[in-house]
């Protein structure tokens, strides 16, 4: 992508009202733009990263036998009151239609997925099925203040698991653990990512959430060093010591919920009537899962947790482009190095590798600003003094190592 080609730019004003850090850095660097308190629209360098968490989801729900689908957003009033959720579900965004029936927008999709897979599911022999989606939700939160954090619309992942027994559950549930973690691995938040217990609210005695750990999260977690294992403030009064180990020495820190996962039971089963058939033709009620995690979330997140006072640090998988190539023309022949900047770029992308190409007739201070506030993972200079010595300059952005290597070197280095 040729910089000067991108329409948006990087922006030195920022809204008044926005006050969460995760958002500021983001809009600074040219990744979101707000529309209003809680609603943000994806730019072009933010949606390639968005896409990039997705991606990184979705492979890694695929490897434990999810198969994606896509539910709609629109979801009518009677399947929320089958299951006592029209009345009882306070961030819904409630309208009406032409029709004079009344909706939901989507908040969250056990209303629609369980009478679906239901269509499907007729015996044991049909069971396990986990199915999953990664779409745009809507909340009407009263408190949309932390950026993309706690967002009124925000893209999800929602997985739902549908199991003939509570083992068959348990099993399925530790893999999405794992899976979770390798997730988390991906995406540069492992070392700061803690499995937490929380209160299961309607649905069982504990869930699990996912924390990262952040300045400025809006959680607080008890973390157990003993077992690497915490539990969020909400519970803490009842669970006095750590589940695992019993420890009741814990290191309080804030953090932001990257993740989720329930056992919901029969919760939503029981509403719609679903039930399978065992080896005697028996009826029982199917037992189900589900299993969340926020793209736009961790979006924010990942800019929380890497970043300095100059900007984004994006790890490497997730990053809008890896290199970021930048010309220098200065005075002497400018010409020369435009021309060896355009032979590398086209060397670069010809290789399949991911490259922001600054051709900008811009200063060399604002070109550097503006690479710390995108925050590629590595940084290819251009200018006379590298041509010079018959090199490029290859600068890592999340430790500012600078070395000089060969001109005829540079796929080889970067590959």
């Amino acid at each position: 992508m040729r910089q000067s080609k991108l329409f948006t730019k990087t922006i030195k004003e920022l809204p008044k009202d926005e006050t969460s850090f995760n958002a500021q850095a983001l809009m600074r660097a040219g990744f979101i733009d707000k529309v209003a308190a809680g609603i943000y629209a994806m730019l072009p360098l933010g949606y390639r990263v968005l896409n990039k968490i997705s991606d990184i989801i979705r492979e890694e729900m695929d490897a434990i036998g999810g198969q994606e689908i896509f539910m709609p957003a629109l979801l009518p009033k009677e399947l929320w009151q089958r299951t006592n959720r029209w009345e009882n579900f306070d961030v819904l965004f409630k309208i009406m239609g032409t029709d004079k029936k009344e909706y939901a927008l989507g908040a969250t999709h056990e209303e629609i997925v369980t009478p679906l897979v239901k269509k499907q599911v007729l015996s044991y022999k049909d069971l396990p099925v986990a199915v999953y989606q990664i779409q745009t939700k809507f909340r009407n939160e009263l408190r949309a203040k932390a950026g993309l954090i706690r967002g009124r619309e925000f893209s999800m992942k929602d997985l739902y698991s549908f199991h003939k027994s509570e083992d068959d559950l348990n099993e399925y549930y530790k893999i999405a653990q794992k899976a979770y973690f390798k997730i988390f691995e991906r995406f540069g938040l492992l070392d700061r990512t803690y499995l937490t217990f929380a209160s299961g609210g309607a649905f069982s005695k504990y869930s699990h959430e996912f924390q990262t750990l952040a300045e400025n999260g809006e959680d607080t977690i008890y973390i157990c060093d003993n077992c690497d294992i915490a539990i969020n403030k909400e519970i803490i009064d009842e669970q006095k010591k750590c589940p695992n180990c019993g420890n009741d020495d814990f290191r309080v820190e804030k953090a932001v919920e990257v993740g989720n996962i329930f056992k919901l039971g029969t919760r939503f089963s029981k509403p719609f009537g679903f039930k399978f058939a065992d080896e005697e033709g028996k009826q029982h009620d199917v037992i189900m899962g589900c299993y969340g995690m926020g793209p736009t979330r961790v979006m924010a997140t990942i800019v929380e947790v890497h970043h300095d006072d100059k900007g984004i640090i994006w790890p490497e998988e997730v990053a809008p482009y890896r290199i970021h190539l930048i010309s220098l023309k200065g005075k002497n022949d400018p010409a020369r190095v435009a021309e060896a900047a355009e032979k590398i770029y086209q060397d670069l992308v010809k290789n399949g590798l991911e490259v922001l190409f600054d051709d900008r007739e811009t200063s060399a201070g604002e070109k550097f600003a503006d690479a710390d506030l995108i925050g590629c993972p590595y940084r290819l200079i251009v200018s006379e003094k590298t041509l010079a010595a018959a090199s490029i300059e290859l600068k890592t952005r999340k430790d500012g190592k600078a070395e000089l290597i060969p001109l005829d070197g540079v796929l080889k280095k970067l590959k």
